[in-house]
């Protein structure tokens, strides 16, 4: 297995600056579910597979393993779903700029506007804690959240997720994401860690918005979901 810490997100996130976010521990690492689905195996070896399985609860119990290849599926489960991924870095991330310092940091009133918006646009898992990870800013039309975007995983010191980039439809194309992604970015930068998100590697779109912020493209990671059999 590679040592960078990117090339194993959750693993080291579990294992490392957000191991108190993990409920099980082990061979096989999983994230509390309330803020989300992911899982990680220390490696593909019986021991390590086997722990794995154990931590799919019930029959619609899903975890979400992001590696830098497809993990096989352990015996007892299968693969539900296979994703390519890009991961990005941004070694130095686009400043802000006058009017970025306006978007707003969401809070608890705001939770359930959050979890429409995410459940609606899809831009990656999303739980009932998602938005404690750290900060979420947000944009408003109309009294309304239109779009917002924050932070997740933190593989290791000096490295921080940019993630939940969301916009209902009819508020795109307006800048809306760029101006959180550069606030969000500045808080990162404020306290010495470097950028990084991940996106599907479909989305061709976000992709150049991305790299017109100052990502770079990394790697290439596969999301494998499994299931119960």
């Amino acid at each position: 297995m590679s040592a960078h810490p990117l090339d194993r997100p959750v693993w080291n996130m579990l294992n490392g600056p957000q191991a108190s976010l993990a409920v099980a521990r082990g061979a096989a690492v999983r994230l509390d579910p309330g803020y989300g689905p992911f899982a990680a195996a220390r490696d593909d070896s019986a021991e390590a597979q086997a722990a794995l399985t154990a931590l799919l609860t019930d029959p619609a119990d899903r975890i979400w393993i992001v590696e830098t290849r497809e993990w096989p599926a352990p015996p007892g489960t299968r693969v539900e779903k296979v994703a390519e991924l890009v991961q990005l870095t941004a070694p130095e991330p686009a400043s802000m700029r006058p009017g970025d310092e306006t978007v707003e940091l969401l809070g608890d009133d705001d939770v359930p506007a959050m979890a429409e918006l995410a459940l609606a646009t899809r831009p990656g898992p999303w739980g009932a804690l998602t938005q404690c990870y750290g900060a979420y800013y947000g944009i408003r039309h109309e009294g309304r959240l239109a779009a917002m975007a924050g932070e997740r995983m933190r593989p290791a010191p000096g490295f921080a997720e940019v993630s939940g980039v969301c916009t209902w439809p009819e508020h795109r194309g307006q800048g809306h994401a760029a101006r959180l992604i550069r606030r969000i970015m500045a808080g990162f930068t404020a306290r010495g860690d470097t950028p990084f998100l991940h996106s599907y590697a479909a989305n061709d779109g976000a992709i150049r918005l991305y790299q017109s912020l100052g990502f770079e493209i990394r790697s290439n990671l596969i999301a494998t979901v499994l299931a119960r059999a």
